[in-house]
């Protein structure tokens, strides 16, 4: 799941596995194995089912993880808790923890990832959720910066703390590329094709947008697991957004 200039573009496609249980979620990976680079496996499945048994039958249906799980605790937490997703294997290709958890937890994790070795998952730092705006960050959390000067510092926080990429909004992605350069991973949620609805999230972008101003790989769940009855079932609509993304 390591990004490359020579990704296909359904490679660049994580669909969100945000499902109640593991008879839906292994329906979708059958639908959808062929069609996009991984799976997002998030907070509802795992506590509903437990990240070992997930990542395992995933992976044995033909998956890649993506186990979202968001960390965020004291850096020996986090730290023991990447070890244990280190633990579960290979197939666990990327692993988010929070970067508000600040600079000494995202160290720890970082230090707990090199220490599994090379089979080790990328570990991606969540800068500010797609459900929030400039007001939110502003009246619930009083972050008095702009929301893309905040984003933009977690960013380089995470980078320099040894995280491998972040979780980002298309809108910040561009500001983030500027501050970070091409080696920091991106994955980008709220991306809605112009098809879907943008449901929760207010900050979002078409995927043809999101890859062209940076991102790396798109976090796509509802507009693919759930399309619209004229887009067809979960194969095709993972299909036409792969070809919306390779139009010139």
């Amino acid at each position: 799941m390591t990004p490359t200039h020579t990704l296909a573009p359904h490679e660049r496609i994580l669909a969100a596995l945000d499902v109640p249980d593991l008879t839906s979620a292994l329906s979708l990976v059958t639908q959808l194995r062929r069609h996009v680079g991984g799976f997002k496996v998030g907070l509802e499945l795992c506590t509903a089912v437990g990240a070992p048994q997930v990542v395992q039958a995933v992976a044995s249906a033909g998956g890649a993880v993506f186990l979202d799980l968001k960390l965020s605790d004291i850096p020996n937490t986090v730290a023991g808790a990447v070890r244990s997703a280190c633990a579960l294997g290979p197939a666990v290709r990327m692993l988010t923890l929070h970067c508000h958890g600040g600079a000494a937890m995202l160290r720890a994790a970082a230090e707990s990832a090199r220490a599994a070795g090379e089979q080790r998952p990328l570990l991606l730092g969540v800068t500010v959720m797609t459900s929030m705006d400039e007001a939110a960050l502003r009246e619930d959390l009083e972050v008095s910066v702009s929301l893309a000067d905040h984003v933009v510092h977690l960013a380089r926080m995470a980078q320099a703390c040894g995280i491998d990429g972040v979780v980002a909004s298309p809108h910040e992605v561009a500001a983030i590329r500027a501050a970070c350069g091409p080696e920091l991973l991106i994955v980008t949620p709220g991306v809605r094709p112009a098809w879907a609805s943008s449901g929760d999230q207010r900050r979002v972008m078409t995927p043809a947008e999101a890859l062209r101003v940076g991102s790396d790989y798109l976090v796509i769940g509802r507009p693919i697991t759930a399309p619209p009855a004229a887009i067809g079932d979960p194969a095709e609509a993972a299909a036409r957004i792969a070809a919306e993304v390779s139009a010139p």
